[in-house]
Protein backbone atom coordinates (compact mmCIF):
# COMPACT_ATOMS: atom_id res chain seq x y z
CA UNK A 1 0.00 0.00 0.00
CA UNK A 2 1.24 3.41 -1.16
CA UNK A 3 0.91 6.24 1.55
CA UNK A 4 1.19 9.85 1.47
CA UNK A 5 2.83 11.37 4.90
CA UNK A 6 2.92 15.20 4.95
CA UNK A 7 4.68 16.61 7.85
CA UNK A 8 6.45 19.04 8.12
CA UNK A 9 9.03 17.99 11.32
CA UNK A 10 11.73 16.41 9.57
CA UNK A 11 12.21 14.01 12.84
CA UNK A 12 8.58 13.00 12.92
CA UNK A 13 8.17 12.41 9.73
CA UNK A 14 11.23 10.05 9.47
CA UNK A 15 10.18 8.33 12.68
CA UNK A 16 6.52 7.75 10.84
CA UNK A 17 8.19 6.76 7.23
CA UNK A 18 10.63 4.42 8.79
CA UNK A 19 8.03 2.92 11.21
CA UNK A 20 5.26 2.25 8.24
CA UNK A 21 7.60 0.77 6.28
CA UNK A 22 8.92 -1.41 8.63
CA UNK A 23 4.87 -2.78 8.47
CA UNK A 24 5.00 -3.46 4.69
CA UNK A 25 3.79 0.13 3.56
CA UNK A 26 5.83 2.47 0.68
CA UNK A 27 5.77 5.84 1.86
CA UNK A 28 6.17 9.11 0.36
CA UNK A 29 6.86 12.53 2.33
CA UNK A 30 6.07 16.05 1.67
CA UNK A 31 6.71 18.73 3.70
CA UNK A 32 4.42 21.12 2.47
CA UNK A 33 0.66 21.52 1.77
CA UNK A 34 0.75 23.20 -1.76
CA UNK A 35 2.84 20.73 -2.62
CA UNK A 36 0.08 17.53 -1.38
CA UNK A 37 -2.49 18.79 -3.28
CA UNK A 38 -0.10 18.45 -5.93
CA UNK A 39 0.58 15.36 -5.30
CA UNK A 40 -2.82 13.55 -4.39
CA UNK A 41 -4.15 15.29 -8.30
CA UNK A 42 -1.17 13.26 -9.86
CA UNK A 43 -0.46 10.38 -8.09
CA UNK A 44 -1.90 7.75 -6.64
CA UNK A 45 -2.22 6.68 -2.81
CA UNK A 46 -3.99 4.31 -1.08
CA UNK A 47 -4.03 6.80 1.87
CA UNK A 48 -2.70 10.29 3.18
CA UNK A 49 -1.63 10.98 6.81
CA UNK A 50 -1.87 14.72 6.65
CA UNK A 51 -0.79 17.53 9.20
CA UNK A 52 -2.66 20.01 9.99
CA UNK A 53 -0.09 22.84 10.43
CA UNK A 54 1.88 22.95 7.32
CA UNK A 55 3.41 25.64 5.60
CA UNK A 56 2.52 27.00 1.93
CA UNK A 57 -0.64 25.82 2.37
CA UNK A 58 -2.53 24.24 5.94
CA UNK A 59 -4.08 20.69 6.12
CA UNK A 60 -7.32 21.69 6.60
CA UNK A 61 -7.58 23.53 3.29
CA UNK A 62 -5.61 20.59 1.40
CA UNK A 63 -8.31 17.95 2.55
CA UNK A 64 -10.80 20.76 2.17
CA UNK A 65 -9.63 20.78 -1.56
CA UNK A 66 -8.87 17.47 -2.13
CA UNK A 67 -12.50 16.48 -1.48
CA UNK A 68 -13.84 18.89 -3.80
CA UNK A 69 -12.28 17.81 -6.17
CA UNK A 70 -13.58 14.34 -6.08
CA UNK A 71 -10.49 12.47 -4.25
CA UNK A 72 -11.59 9.58 -1.98
CA UNK A 73 -8.91 8.48 -0.58
CA UNK A 74 -8.57 7.69 3.31
CA UNK A 75 -7.03 10.66 5.26
CA UNK A 76 -5.54 10.38 8.60
CA UNK A 77 -5.37 13.73 10.16
CA UNK A 78 -2.44 13.96 12.79
CA UNK A 79 -1.75 17.00 14.73
CA UNK A 80 -1.08 18.10 17.73
CA UNK A 81 -4.02 20.05 18.11
CA UNK A 82 -6.44 17.66 19.96
CA UNK A 83 -9.37 19.70 21.47
CA UNK A 84 -12.20 18.11 20.84
CA UNK A 85 -13.53 21.12 18.61
CA UNK A 86 -10.52 20.24 16.50
CA UNK A 87 -11.10 16.96 15.67
CA UNK A 88 -14.87 17.38 15.26
CA UNK A 89 -13.53 20.38 12.80
CA UNK A 90 -11.33 18.24 11.27
CA UNK A 91 -13.48 15.05 11.02
CA UNK A 92 -16.02 17.49 9.27
CA UNK A 93 -13.66 19.07 6.70
CA UNK A 94 -13.59 15.41 5.27
CA UNK A 95 -11.15 13.63 7.56
CA UNK A 96 -11.82 10.02 7.51
CA UNK A 97 -9.90 9.57 11.26
CA UNK A 98 -7.95 11.97 13.32
CA UNK A 99 -4.80 10.99 15.90
CA UNK A 100 -3.28 13.72 18.00
CA UNK A 101 0.13 13.85 18.80
CA UNK A 102 2.05 12.49 20.39
CA UNK A 103 0.98 8.30 19.47
CA UNK A 104 2.18 5.32 19.38
CA UNK A 105 3.08 4.03 15.84
CA UNK A 106 1.47 0.99 16.64
CA UNK A 107 -1.74 2.92 16.92
CA UNK A 108 -1.42 4.57 13.61
CA UNK A 109 -0.31 1.32 11.94
CA UNK A 110 -3.48 -0.07 13.11
CA UNK A 111 -5.95 3.13 12.40
CA UNK A 112 -4.28 3.36 8.44
CA UNK A 113 -4.83 -0.26 8.42
CA UNK A 114 -8.76 0.24 9.38
CA UNK A 115 -8.95 2.55 6.96
CA UNK A 116 -7.93 1.24 3.92
CA UNK A 117 -10.40 -2.28 4.96
CA UNK A 118 -12.69 0.38 4.74
CA UNK A 119 -12.02 2.12 1.64
CA UNK A 120 -10.83 -1.12 -0.15
CA UNK A 121 -13.83 -3.27 0.97
CA UNK A 122 -13.31 -6.85 1.18
CA UNK A 123 -13.47 -8.08 -2.37
CA UNK A 124 -10.66 -5.42 -3.26
CA UNK A 125 -8.36 -6.67 -0.35
CA UNK A 126 -7.59 -10.03 -2.23
CA UNK A 127 -5.26 -10.56 -5.03
CA UNK A 128 -5.62 -14.19 -7.00
CA UNK A 129 -3.37 -15.28 -9.69
CA UNK A 130 -4.15 -19.21 -10.35
CA UNK A 131 -3.63 -20.85 -6.53
CA UNK A 132 -1.30 -17.53 -5.28
CA UNK A 133 -3.35 -15.77 -2.91
CA UNK A 134 -2.18 -12.27 -1.09
CA UNK A 135 -4.58 -10.64 1.53
CA UNK A 136 -3.72 -7.26 1.70
CA UNK A 137 -5.23 -6.39 4.59
CA UNK A 138 -4.53 -9.56 6.90
CA UNK A 139 -1.00 -9.67 4.77
CA UNK A 140 -0.69 -13.25 4.35
CA UNK A 141 -0.05 -15.04 1.09
CA UNK A 142 -1.40 -18.51 0.24
CA UNK A 143 -0.26 -20.82 -2.11
CA UNK A 144 -3.37 -23.28 -2.40
CA UNK A 145 -4.12 -24.41 1.23
CA UNK A 146 -0.11 -23.40 2.49
CA UNK A 147 0.76 -20.38 4.18
CA UNK A 148 3.85 -18.81 2.67
CA UNK A 149 6.15 -16.61 4.76
CA UNK A 150 7.33 -13.18 3.65
CA UNK A 151 9.36 -10.34 4.71
CA UNK A 152 7.88 -6.80 4.30
CA UNK A 153 9.56 -6.36 1.38
CA UNK A 154 9.07 -9.80 -0.45
CA UNK A 155 5.19 -8.87 0.90
CA UNK A 156 5.58 -5.76 -1.24
CA UNK A 157 7.21 -6.90 -3.59
CA UNK A 158 4.60 -9.91 -4.84
CA UNK A 159 1.31 -6.85 -4.49
CA UNK A 160 3.26 -5.26 -6.86
CA UNK A 161 3.06 -8.26 -9.31
CA UNK A 162 -0.12 -9.51 -8.47
CA UNK A 163 -1.56 -6.53 -9.28
CA UNK A 164 -0.43 -6.28 -12.67
CA UNK A 165 -0.33 -9.61 -13.35
CA UNK A 166 1.41 -10.48 -17.02
CA UNK A 167 3.02 -7.11 -16.74
CA UNK A 168 7.09 -6.35 -17.68
CA UNK A 169 8.49 -4.35 -14.79
CA UNK A 170 12.04 -2.04 -15.17
CA UNK A 171 14.10 -2.14 -12.30
CA UNK A 172 13.23 1.33 -11.79
CA UNK A 173 9.45 0.37 -11.93
CA UNK A 174 10.50 -2.01 -9.21
CA UNK A 175 12.49 -0.13 -6.88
Amino acid sequence: MRILIVEDEEKIAAFIRKGLEEHGFVVDTLARGDEALLALANQPYDATVLDVFLPGRDGLSVLRAIRRRGIHLPVLLLTARGEMYERVEGLESGADDYLPKPFAMEELVARLRALLRRAAGVGLSLYQVGDLTLNLVSRVAMRGERKIELTGREFSLLELLMRSPGKVFTRTEIC
